[in-house]
This record gives C-alpha cells, structure tokens and sequence, in this order.
C-alpha cells in the first residue's frame, strides 16, 4: 500500500521530521522524531510500524512542529516531553533533576547480581535527583526496601512523584541530606551513587543538551571532577555492612583516581567496571557483569 494523497500521515511527518533533524545534525535523528511525533499525535511505536498512513491533523503536525523546533535548539527530547525511560521504568524528569542515561544502567547490572531475585535488602541511594537508580532496583526486587538522599528540595519532590507513580512509595523513601549524613553505622546492604564528577572547566564545553538543561549542582564535580568521591568514600565505607556492596558511576577517565580514594578509605577488592561503550564507568568492591551472568528474576 502507498500513500497516495496530500494528506500528512504518521510515516511523512516521520520522516519529515526526521530528515530536520538529521540536516542539523542531531544525534539519533530517527529515534527523537519518532518520539516526539508519538507525543504530538498520541500514536505508539507499533501503530507507526503498523498503521504508518494514519492520517496526521492539523494541530498535531503543529505540535509536533514545535517539538522539532525546540530539539533543533538542542533541547534533549526528555526535557521536552518531560519523562525520560530508564532500565524498565519510565521517569518524570524536570529542569532540577539531571535526565538518566544508559550509560547509568551499568550499576543497575552490578547491582542484580549483588543481590538475588527474592532476597531482602537495604539500598540507599546518595544524590537520588529523580530517584532513577534506587527505583530501578525496586523495581526489579520486591522484597528491598531503600531510601534516597539529595540536597535538593526540588529534585526530592520529583523521586517521590516517580516512586508513587511506580507504586513504590511503600518501600522507598527520600530523606533530604548531604550524602549519609545522619545514617547510622553499618546500616545498609547496597550503597549506590551518581555524583557529579565533571571538572568544574569542562562544563562549558559540554553538549548543549546537558550543558543548558542538567542542574549544574549534578554536573560540577569540582576542580578535578572528584571531589564528590573524597567525601562518598569515607561515608559509604562508614554506612555499609560487613560484606555489603557499593557502586558509584565515575567518568570515563576517573577509574583509577576513583578507585584509589574507596582503597585509601578501607574498601578491599575494588574494581573499574566498563558500560557496554567499553569505557570506565563504575568504581565497585561488587561482582563485575561483564564476566559474571545476571540471574534472572
């Protein structure tokens, strides 16, 4: 079947929109305008596929017009639709969160094989901002409990939205400190972390698309990018049962630096795991998921 009339439907505002943004040169030009043309028309991924000569409205082509307009200012697609997916669970996201990446699922993959399907355990989350990580965990074992901490009033406000959406608000909760600040000694199983770990004069040369639209607060990791782990350090170390385990993302160059400051404060068996880029992206005492297979649940 072809599309023989003027008509604008799903495949030729696709493809219009797409052929945009691939003449600006945006990354995954095929992907943004098939995300945002199922937000301006309420159409899915399989009604495209399946039913590609749909006929598109007026106002939905204008809507999804703007859309465009606003990526081609490099405005990331989850700030413009305002929820970002992650690992399995979709996630509200707003200007004072920093918008989850993939590349943050590698401790979501060491974080399956620490701890079982079925099995009972402690998580907590320092610097939750959208509540990403420790929700995901949850997400996928139910008898965990957790608890995510952040400075920011506003980032919190958005973690417990996402945990009560995800009907997780009954085993998460969201404490506004610094780091683990006021947690007890050895008090949880699983200690994870995203901190900011960029050097304070690599952020402007940033993609615009984090650069403008992540809070600086979860980008500035001061003048080498690791001051965070100077402070996570001694306070996972503090917080973490006997034979618990911990997990910080790091930046792709940080993998040593990082990893010495968790050895200096007492960690033993710490490692540098690679995300499926092949670039160091977690500091770990954990198992390694590139050679070890995650149970499934």
């Amino acid at each position: 079947m072809t599309d023989t009339s003027s008509t604008p439907t799903l495949v030729s505002a696709w493809k219009a929109a797409q052929a945009r943004l691939k003449a600006a040169r945006i990354d995954s030009p095929s992907i943004d305008a098939r995300l945002l043309l199922e937000a301006a028309t309420g159409a899915s991924r399989m009604d495209i596929l399946t039913d590609p000569y749909r006929a598109v409205s007026a106002d939905q082509l204008a809507m999804l017009d703007g859309f465009i307009d606003r990526r081609l200012k490099r405005e990331p697609v989850s700030r413009i639709l305002g929820r970002k997916g992650f690992w399995k669970i979709m996630l509200n996201v707003t200007p004072d969160v920093l918008s989850p990446r993939p590349d943050t699922e590698t401790i979501l993959d060491i974080a399956m094989l620490a701890h079982v399907p079925h099995e009972a355990f402690t998580v907590a989350d320092l610097g939750t901002g959208s509540g990403a990580i420790l929700l995901a965990i949850l997400s996928e074992r139910p008898a965990a409990k957790g608890v995510g901490t952040d400075i920011s009033f506003e980032a919190l406000a958005v973690a417990r939205e996402n945990a009560t959406n995800l009907d997780l608000d009954g085993r998460a909760a969201f404490l506004r400190t610094e780091w683990a600040a006021g947690f007890a000694d050895h008090s949880f199983d699983l200690v994870v972390s995203n901190p900011p770990y960029i050097p304070s004069g690599d952020i402007p040369g940033l993609d615009p698309e984090v650069r403008d639209h992540d809070p600086i607060l979860a980008l500035d990791g001061g003048p080498d990018g690791l001051e965070a782990y100077r402070q996570l350090a001694p306070e996972i170390k503090r917080i973490l049962k006997a034979g618990g385990v911990f997990a910080v993302e790091i930046g792709w160059d940080q993998g040593e630096a990082v990893k010495a400051l968790f050895v200096e404060a007492g960690f033993d068996n710490v490692i540098v795991v690679k995300d499926l880029g092949d670039r160091h992206r977690v500091v770990t005492n954990g198992p390694d998921p590139r050679t070890n297979p995650i149970p499934k649940g």
